[in-house]
């Protein structure tokens, strides 16, 4: 597999320094923290941010043999929107959550759990596409982006989609197309998928 870039939030530019962390709030999804900062601009004074710390995730673009796309039809409670997406997940293993291995079993995970596929040894490829920031002005979170090649169905095991505290409706094969519509008609929405898919065609993957 082509090699990746990995982040570390504490593995920052020269000039950066957090010089006292608050906690606000401490969920199993999300944590806040009040934070001062000193930055490159302002390296004289401390600069406050409420920062949300969240688990890293991947998100990857499973692509059949005959070219199509897998996406799945998700709903999101927060905007009360159901949305086709990428499938997509956090990386669990948060003291690992920076390595290649962990990052790539979570990647294999996500594709199976949410679209009841895989990629086939000595067929498939996993293919990196670097990472992005979510919402950089709210959270350090970041996801790393896939392609998955050749993917085919796993041995059916009768589970549903998702890993049961999701809902995912169904997954479905797209041509690039049909997707590149649903982004300029907006019915594509969500960040995961649009960054996955403009680093895709910036790459000249699609």
């Amino acid at each position: 597999m082509r090699p990746f870039s990995i982040f570390n939030v504490d593995d920052c530019a020269p000039g950066w320094q957090r010089t006292n962390v608050t906690s606000l709030y401490n969920g199993p999804y999300i944590q806040l923290e009040d934070v001062a900062y000193r930055t490159p601009g302002r390296p004289d004074m401390d600069t406050q941010w409420t920062v949300a710390r969240r688990k890293n995730a991947v998100i990857v673009a499973p692509r059949l043999k005959n070219g199509k796309f897998l996406m799945v039809r998700q709903e999101r409670l927060p905007i009360q929107r159901t949305l086709w997406e990428f499938p997509a997940g956090q990386i669990d293993d948060i003291a690992n959550n920076e390595s290649p291995v962990t990052i790539i079993d979570t990647v294999h995970r996500e594709l199976l759990e949410e679209t009841r596929h895989i990629v086939p040894k000595g067929d498939g490829e996993l293919i990196p596409c670097g990472y992005f920031f979510s919402s950089q002005g709210f959270t350090d979170e970041h996801a790393y982006l896939f392609l998955a090649t050749k993917v085919v169905p796993a041995p059916d095991d009768g589970s549903p989609l998702g890993d049961g505290g999701e809902f995912i409706l169904e997954a479905k094969e797209f041509h690039i197309d049909e997707i590149r519509q649903m982004i300029a008609e907006n019915i594509i929405m969500d960040a995961n998928t649009l960054a996955l898919f403009a680093r895709m065609t910036a790459m000249n993957l699609i």
